[in-house]
């Protein structure tokens, strides 16, 4: 006869935080440690690439131990290909090494692929440790930055490794934009103009208004101090109410990955080759051509979603080396698939998303369906 025992875990577990945003908040951040707000901590770590570690990771540092931290910095190359387990596992034998343990802070210093990492690196290193992320990208800003939905790359999908770990603080520094390459820019507006086709028809008009003032029709970045922080503002915003109603994924938070089916896919089928903004975008007008084809918004809408994608100097088009069925068999990968069936999330018009009958806010899309919009699109 067995025996049986109820563990009783319920808690109430507060994971606010704030974000900044500004130009040149090391000040800030500097001032929060010494305020005390991660307790406990007698070691930082900051986590950051190849290509942010001269400009902002090394200056952190020096800043860091001038204020008497002890601090100390571990780079990987950048890109997203570095994204990966591996990746994770050589840091933390780097942190191992340099005697890091429990009482440790990690400080992610980057763009998505760094604040994603680091985050999973810091939701599993001595079973959870606190973590500051210094979003130095728009993508970071748009949407890295904010959530706490960590992970890494495998060779057969993107992001399904990984964990919820919510942040101390997020700071996004402002001034850091300028220093971005224009094609890494340009990647992170697809996430804006993702989060404005989802969420609020007006922040949209404000785009289609306003794109002139942040890159140039020839592809120049402008960077209108207002207008960058309107974006960063409205971004914060929006991802901030979905994660609120639904902080680890459940429903509500899918909607989110509005054109990551197919744009996940395409990120990954490329090599990496695609930045991850950039399949985004393609992913966003795949699926709003999708949507007027199951009858959910209008072909003038999904103009609208393609004309402000390319004024962004973002792609619309799959690369011609990637084909059809290349594109469709990985999109089988996304976290999204249920019963081996592909799901979408779908505009329900402009700012706003379609919720189906039975509460969800994906639904299955049959293979032939995708693949005749496919054909469709290659023309």
């Amino acid at each position: 006869m067995s025996q049986r025992f109820q563990v009783e875990l319920k808690k109430l577990v507060d994971n606010s935080y704030e974000i900044e945003i500004g130009e040149k908040l090391f000040p800030s951040l500097i001032r929060d440690l010494q305020e005390g707000l991660v307790p406990g901590v007698s070691k930082f770590a900051i986590i950051t690439d190849s290509s942010v570690e001269p400009l902002y990771g090394q200056p952190l540092l020096a800043l860091l131990r001038q204020n008497g931290f002890v601090a100390e910095l571990f780079a990987f190359p950048a890109g997203e290909p570095s994204k990966t387990r591996e990746t994770k596992a050589l840091l933390e034998d780097q942190l191992l090494s340099h005697s890091y343990g429990r009482d440790c802070c990690i400080i992610a210093v980057g763009g998505g692929a760094v604040t994603d990492l680091a985050g999973f690196l810091a939701g599993t290193f001595g079973r959870g440790v606190p973590s500051l992320n210094y979003a130095t990208t728009l993508l970071a800003a748009a949407d890295a930055s904010v959530g706490g939905k960590t992970g890494v790359n495998t060779p057969v999908a993107t992001n399904l490794i990984g964990v919820f770990h919510q942040p101390r603080k997020v700071y996004i520094d402002l001034a850091a934009w300028r220093t971005l390459p224009v094609r890494e820019f340009r990647s992170g507006l697809a996430e804006t103009i993702k989060h404005a086709c989802l969420a609020d028809a007006k922040f949209f008009e404000y785009l289609e208004d306003h794109i002139g003032k942040i890159v140039s029709p020839a592809g120049e970045l402008i960077l209108d101090p207002e207008t960058c922080e309107q974006i960063a503002l409205h971004n914060c915003r929006i991802k901030y109410e979905v994660v609120e109603q639904d902080e680890h994924e459940s429903n509500l938070r899918q909607i989110l990955n509005l054109g990551h089916t197919a744009g996940r896919a395409l990120e990954a089928v490329s090599g990496y080759a695609l930045l991850h903004g950039e399949a985004v975008a393609v992913g966003l007008v795949i699926q709003a051509k999708l949507g007027v084809k199951l009858g959910y918004m209008t072909g003038e809408q999904a103009e609208r979603v393609a004309a402000l994608l390319r004024r962004a100097g973002l792609p619309t088009e799959i690369p011609d080396a990637i084909t059809n069925r290349m594109l469709l068999d990985k999109m089988y990968t996304d976290k999204k698939v249920r019963s081996g069936r592909i799901r979408f999330v779908f505009q329900d018009g402009i700012g706003a998303m379609k919720r189906f009958a039975d509460g969800s806010y994906s639904t299955p899309v049959e293979e032939t369906t995708i693949m005749e919009l496919l054909e469709e699109i290659r023309g």
